[in-house]
């Protein structure tokens, strides 16, 4: 009975030191996106499904993949966690795919502005190299001295950044004095 007892303790005080870990290593991303020089990057949060239907348009809401009521919430979550941070405002740019649009009108930090270079290329996936490079062109010239959030796709993310994004989560990217971009961290807020 003692050693199951122990074995308890140990989970438990392993638990707590991960969970620890976790919550320090998000404050330090979050400080490294407050001090400038760096950028968020936000998969759309939860819309159910895969890829774009046959008949989706860009201009009609009703055939694109939207925001569950789940990730509605869950936009709205990132958003408190901005606000808990004490970034109440950024520059916040959105994919034009409607999911993206909605997830940064709820971050609510700000009016945001449709930029096709985070638009989508899986359907497409001829565009992805131009893209992503274009979009490394346009940060690299970016004003970061204030937060900036980029809400956009797995499949940019993934190129950007080399990792694969759940959705919701947020990569933080550091400018290095060189122009070229690191991951300096990932939160993912469910």
């Amino acid at each position: 009975m003692r050693a199951i007892v122990l074995m308890a303790i140990s989970a438990a005080y392993l638990a707590l030191t991960f969970a620890s870990s976790a919550r320090a290593d998000d404050e330090s991303v979050w400080a490294a996106l407050k001090s400038g020089g760096h950028v968020a990057l936000i998969r759309h949060a939860l819309a159910p499904g895969f890829g774009d239907p046959e008949n989706f348009s860009l201009d009609d809401p009703k055939t694109q993949r939207n925001l569950s009521a789940e990730g509605r919430a869950q936009a709205k979550r990132i958003g408190a966690a901005f606000t808990k941070q004490t970034i109440l405002k950024a520059q916040v740019y959105s994919s034009e795919w409607r999911r993206c649009i909605d997830t940064a009108d709820l971050l609510d930090l700000g009016p945001v502005t449709p930029e096709p270079i985070l638009n989508s290329f899986f359907q497409d996936r001829g565009d992805g190299d131009g893209q992503t490079a274009a979009l490394k062109v346009w940060l690299q010239s970016a004003n970061l001295r204030r937060p900036v959030a980029l809400v956009t796709h797995q499949v940019n993310i993934s190129a950007f950044a080399g990792v694969y994004p759940a959705s919701g989560e947020m990569i933080v990217m550091r400018r290095g004095d060189d122009g070229e971009f690191t991951v300096a961290g990932r939160i993912l807020i469910k």
